[in-house]
């Protein structure tokens, strides 16, 4: 029974060592793409340290690689993760994203912020929880973002006008 299980040992401990040099293909762009999405989505800096410390690594063409994301098994299951966030939302591609494609995929980033399913888990055990602020902050963008692209392009924004009543006499204010 005992040479049974170091055999059994042995097996898995070549496994392991022969898959550290099948690695999966790396997720590494250029910072173009998310420079591109920024701009496009007019990013605020303190949105834009949020995405790239929370979403980037699984939702762009552009992954940081920590030493942990090198030691197969865990590398091929991060890069499964990868290849799924981005298939959801890649911001590396929200140039080609139709008007429509923009506005669902932002509606389901605010549905999965709200409803705290992103980031994933096994992503917040490493790299910590996104706090409510932060989500709160993406949550504003993205709404904001959806009115902006939802917008025609040749249209002028649209002016609100408040009344402020001021001894009894009402006064309009354009903003």
């Amino acid at each position: 029974m005992l040479t049974k299980i170091k055999n059994i040992f042995i097996v898995l401990l070549l496994v392991l060592i022969i898959s550290q040099f099948l690695r999966p293909e790396k997720n590494e762009a250029s910072y173009d793409s998310i420079a591109n999405f920024e701009d496009l989505a007019e990013v605020t800096p303190e949105v834009k340290t949020i995405l790239q410390n929370n979403c980037y690594d699984c939702h762009s063409n552009i992954t940081r690689y920590p030493l942990h994301m090198e030691v197969s098994p865990v590398s091929h299951y991060m890069a499964y993760h990868i290849k799924e966030g981005k298939e959801h939302f890649n911001v590396s591609n929200w140039e080609s994203y139709s008007v429509q494609q923009k506005d669902h995929k932002l509606d389901k980033f605010i549905k999965e912020l709200e409803e705290k399913e992103m980031p994933l888990k096994p992503y917040t055990w490493i790299n910590g929880e996104l706090s409510r602020a932060d989500a709160d902050k993406l949550i504003a963008w993205a709404k904001a973002t959806r009115i902006k692209i939802r917008q025609p392009k040749d249209s002028l924004p649209v002016q609100q006008i408040d009344t402020v009543a001021v001894d009894s006499t009402m006064i309009s204010m354009a903003q």
